[in-house]
């Protein structure tokens, strides 16, 4: 939670310095966000690939938890599939490129600003921090009304990281290893789904 608080801090800071014209003219002018971009991949990878207990994860994991970020995946193409015949202002694959960040905000959001512009990377970041405060505020409605894999589902690629605390405590410490693995699996895709959508 206060990670999120922090970006989108940074957001606000960042629109109001623009916006008030206070942001030195090269840093307007040059286009840095791929440069960012990148070290972030950098970054992500580092993380994954240093987990030392990523293995042992993987090894422990039954097989048919594999569904676990499936269904998440498809999940979430349904209803942005569905959602998108109400936006008329937006395509199917402008709102699958949102969709496919699963609620991982920082990158998408850069992603989509490349490809998209910031229009719709404002909306990547804002729906995707929306993803993550449903699965920290509602885990314990999502549990009693879907079951205890709702808020491993709805927290996309968070539950390896910041909604992991919130799952193991109202889906159960059996699950820790199903939300981890969930989270790495579903945290992978993204990059890969964001701009296959945005190039379409």
């Amino acid at each position: 939670m206060k990670g999120s608080i922090v970006i989108v801090s940074f957001f606000i800071l960042g629109l109001i310095l623009g916006y008030g014209g206070w942001l030195p003219a090269s840093m307007i002018e040059n286009d840095y966000t791929l440069y960012a971009l990148c070290g972030l991949m950098f970054l992500v990878g580092a993380g994954i690939g240093s987990d030392k207990k990523l293995k042992q994860i993987i090894k422990s994991v039954n097989r048919k938890v594999l569904f676990v970020p499936l269904a998440t995946i498809l999940g979430t193409f349904v209803g942005v599939i569905i959602v998108s015949f109400f936006l008329k202002d937006r395509s199917i694959t402008d709102c699958l490129a949102v969709g496919s960040g699963f609620a991982y905000y920082s990158l998408s959001s850069v992603f989509i600003t490349e490809f998209k512009g910031a229009e719709l990377g404002t909306i990547a970041l804002m729906a995707n921090i929306f993803r993550e405060l449903i699965a920290l505020l509602g885990a314990p409605l999502l549990v009693r009304y879907f079951g205890r894999y709702a808020p491993i589902c709805a927290g996309g690629a968070t539950t390896m990281d910041t909604t992991l605390p919130i799952i193991t405590r109202y889906s159960g410490k059996d699950l820790v290893f199903v939300a981890i693995f969930h989270g790495a699996a579903v945290d992978f895709t993204v990059p890969f789904f964001v701009t296959f959508f945005c190039k379409l």
